[in-house]
Parts: structure tokens; C-alpha cells; sequence
């Protein structure tokens, strides 16, 4: 067994655990690497069919092809698609690209405060009717308990200190001192009732790993990730005027394996592009104490 089927293996033991033991559960999708690896190993774990929920916040400053992207594979794989979002701050223009507020407080509000109330169901959602491929209000209003997450330890440094299983309290506020040891791959799946789950299957995994397990499973990924002949191209993907693309000629994903084998980006953060989280202190730590992902 290589690297990859190891890291294969524990993500599915991880994502049928949570299933076994945690009811109301979500999966963030962002449309990134991350959480598509996150979303192809669920339909591995459970045979083709994703028996929760997939969650993407919608800033409605994302980059457009994000969004055709989601649409086009949720009708594809039958994924039960839930958006959720701000609508009040997108209303009033409490955003950064609007230019009245900073690019840390409009995370706040799209993403984080966002993020927090679809999950509690206090603000309203909308789910993907498949008969018309349009956005209907969802009728469920109960929250979810636990969300599964395609977070990396590797990935910026706030991360490196989340669990598998990861407790937040009521509003999704993260203590990150009080966090379960998780040693010898025993895993506290028994938490205090009305504990909020955060669950991340994919806490081992480094960019390489996702890269190579894309490469070998041929999952279909955006084609942001890609050179279009201008000779860049995005590392990490988020909102389109707070996320830069990366010097790169790599046009497909074994380029881009090659480049990170080789070193290329060894002294450039992945988020490097992320101006967000230049504000933040070079890292992402207070929004993700505030519920962020």
C-alpha cells in the first residue's frame, strides 16, 4: 500500500465514522482542490452516493467559472446542493470590492457570519432543484451538527491545529486550546450535546497529495487551476478581487505535478495569493475562530 492508498483509506474511515456517529451532517464544497478530492473520496466511501448535503457559501464575488463548475457537476453526480449567504450585507454593499469596508471584515461578513447562520439555519437556504438545474428555497430549516471539511494541516498555520474531529460551541466559535487528543488513531467521536462538529478527513494530506491523488484518479477539476497561455495560473481559488493568480506555465495536472515535485513553489505560501489573509496577519486564525473554514 502506497502513500496515496493509505491517505485514501484513512479519509474513508474518517468520513463513514462521522457518518456512523454524528446525525444532520453537511460537507462544505468550495469548488477548490480540497474539498473536490474531499467530495470525490465521499462518493468512494459510500458507493457512488453522497448521503449528506453539500454546502457552499456564496459571496457572489467568486469567480464565475466556480459557479459553473458547481452546477454543472452537482446535476452531474446527484449532489444534494445547499447555498447559503449574507443576502442582508450584499444588499447594504457591506463589502470590500463596494469599498466600504476591509477585505478581513468583508470575510467576516460573507464568509464566516455566512457560513455560521447557514449552518444553524437561521438565515434562509437555497437547494438546487435537479428538474430545472435552478436554485429553490430550501424548506429545510434544521441545522447542521457537524459539517465535514476539506481543510489541510498543511496548508496555512491556523490549520495545523485542528483535530479530525474538531469541536466548536453553539455558534461555531473555536476554542483552539481546547481541542481532543488524537493519538494512535483513536479518535473522541463523543462530545457534550449541543457541540458543533467540525470533521476533517483530509488533515494529513499535503498539496502534493492532492495534486498526485487528482492526477491518478483523473478527477475533473477546474480549469482555473490551469495556464490559459498567459503564463499564470491559480493555486488556491477563492472571491475573483481578493485572489491573485501564481507565475506558472503549467496547462494540466501533471505539470502541475511536476512543478511542486520539483520544488517550485518550496518558499511560496499556497495562499500567497489570498490578500485576505495578508490583513489577517499573514494567516487565517481570527476568522477561523469566528467560524470561518
Amino acid at each position: 500500500m502506497n502513500q496515496l492508498d493509505k491517505l485514501e483509506a484513512q479519509s474513508v474511515h474518517i468520513l463513514r465514522e462521522a457518518y456512523r456517529e454524528f446525525k444532520s451532517l453537511g460537507m462544505l464544497w468550495s469548488i477548490g482542490k480540497d474539498s473536490t478530492v474531499l467530495l470525490w473520496l465521499a462518493r468512494k466511501a459510500f458507493f457512488g452516493h453522497v448521503p449528506f448535503p453539500l454546502i457552499h457559501v456564496d459571496t457572489h464575488f467568486k469567480i464565475p467559472e466556480m459557479i459553473i463548475y458547481r452546477d454543472e457537476y452537482a446535476l452531474k453526480w446527484n449532489l444534494t446542493m445547499v447555498v447559503g449567504e449574507n443576502s442582508q450585507a450584499l444588499a447594504n454593499k457591506e463589502t470590500f470590492p463596494d469599498g466600504n469596508i476591509s477585505r478581513l471584515a468583508c470575510c467576516k461578513l460573507l464568509k464566516a457570519d455566512a457560513l455560521k447562520h447557514t449552518l444553524s439555519g437561521d438565515w434562509p437556504r437555497k437547494r438546487m432543484n435537479h428538474k430545472t438545474g435552478q436554485y429553490d428555497a430550501d424548506i429545510n430549516k434544521d441545522p447542521y451538527t457537524g459539517v465535514i471539511v476539506g481543510a489541510r494541516a498543511d496548508e496555512e498555520g491556523s490549520r495545523s491545529k485542528e483535530r479530525y474531529f474538531s469541536p466548536r460551541d453553539k455558534q461555531s466559535d473555536w476554542d483552539v486550546g481546547d481541542q481532543p487528543p488524537e493519538l494512535w488513531n483513536q479518535y473522541k467521536t463523543d462530545f457534550a450535546p449541543g457541540t458543533h462538529l467540525r470533521i476533517h478527513p483530509l488533515l494529513d494530506w499535503t498539496e502534493l497529495n492532492i495534486w498526485e491523488y487528482i492526477q491518478r484518479e483523473k478527477i475533473p477539476i477546474i480549469s482555473l487551476y490551469f495556464d490559459q497561455g498567459e503564463g499564470t495560473r491559480f493555486r488556491s481559488l477563492g472571491c475573483g478581487p481578493c485572489t491573485l493568480p501564481v507565475e506558472s506555465t503549467a496547462k494540466n495536472v501533471d505539470e502541475i505535478v511536476e512543478e511542486l515535485r520539483n520544488g517550485k513553489f518550496a518558499n511560496v505560501a499556497e495562499r500567497s495569493g489570498r490578500a485576505q489573509d495578508k490583513e489577517d496577519g499573514g494567516g487565517l486564525e481570527t476568522l477561523r475562530r469566528e467560524g470561518y473554514m
